[in-house]
């Protein structure tokens, strides 16, 4: 059941995916509010006609009303800790003006390394990596806080976000290298195309509450991701190396990525949307930037 347009959609953490979202909810005439961190970013919603407030989410915040709105909650967490006190934040600011719907972005990063088996929303949650951690935390945090006020509560556990301007472009034009297809762990992606229109049925369907993980359900390797954007960009793809060689050649952070691998249905996704993906394969996803960016 589609809720009616009587009502508004408070988007907190108004970046890549919020914006086109308030753009899109805005095409339909649903009324919006957006929440970002700076004054570049604020100016950057003002621009595109997004009513937006700034907050400071690394602070105690002073009352935030959202009440009777369907809130979307996009913000990261902090860059350090297992906690994501932001969140913490915000929830103690909205105790006293309640939101009618909460939904919550997280990430498929919160199953932590699954060895490349296919896994669902059962999968325990095991996280590694300290920012899955801050994850875990945030989803706890808002489920208690839900289940105690009463709230219909989504979680969107989402998997790598690609889409135009959301590419590793320059990545791939330094040359820097990628783990050969041998070593390389599976990863799950969803287009932004398809994640907004995800993320607004979660926001306006009475019907739609629980956990639900994001992805087109088309896992690759990350050989094959990069690999596959440069083919389609007409690019020389990026040097292969060995697991092995990585270890000394790539980041920190890329590396806390090339240590888990899993592939992520998305079964219960398509059943309780009732909705086919507009880019359900990389390929598929890939021309459709092409086109928009050359």
């Amino acid at each position: 059941m589609i809720m009616n347009n009587d009502l508004t959609v408070g988007i907190i953490g108004c970046g890549y995916i919020g914006k086109r979202l308030a753009r899109q909810l805005l095409q339909q005439h649903i009324p919006v509010q957006a929440y970002v961190s700076s004054e570049s970013s604020q100016a950057e919603c003002h621009r595109q006609a997004i009513p937006c407030e700034i907050i400071n989410l690394d602070e105690t915040l002073t009352s935030i009303d959202v009440s009777g709105q369907h809130i979307i909650y996009l913000a990261p967490p902090p860059r350090s800790g297992h906690s994501d006190t932001r969140i913490t934040n915000f929830l103690r600011a909205i105790e006293n003006s309640l939101p009618e719907k909460f939904v919550l972005i997280s990430t498929t990063g919160v199953y932590g390394d699954c060895k490349g088996e296919w896994i669902d929303e059962t999968r325990p949650l095991n996280p590694t990596a300290e920012r899955a951690h801050r994850r875990v935390d945030a989803e706890q945090q808002v489920q208690q806080f839900c289940q105690q006020h009463g709230i219909p509560l989504v979680i969107l556990r989402v998997s790598g976000i690609y889409g135009p301007g959301k590419i590793p472009l320059a990545r791939i034009k330094s040359g820097s290298p990628i783990v050969n297809q041998e070593d390389s762990p599976f990863t799950n992606r969803i287009h932004a195309v398809d994640l907004v229109n995800i993320c607004e049925k979660a926001l306006l369907d009475a019907d739609i509450t629980g956990i639900y993980n994001v992805t087109d359900g088309h896992p690759g390797t990350m050989y094959e991701y990069f690999t596959g954007v440069a083919t389609t960009l007409n690019l020389p793809p990026p040097p292969a190396i060995s697991l092995k060689e990585a270890q000394h050649q790539l980041s920190d952070g890329m590396l806390s990525y090339m240590a888990e691998s899993r592939r992520i249905k998305n079964e219960k996704l398509l059943k309780d949307f009732a909705f086919d993906l507009k880019y359900p394969k990389l390929e598929d996803g890939l021309n459709m930037i092409t086109e928009e960016e050359n």
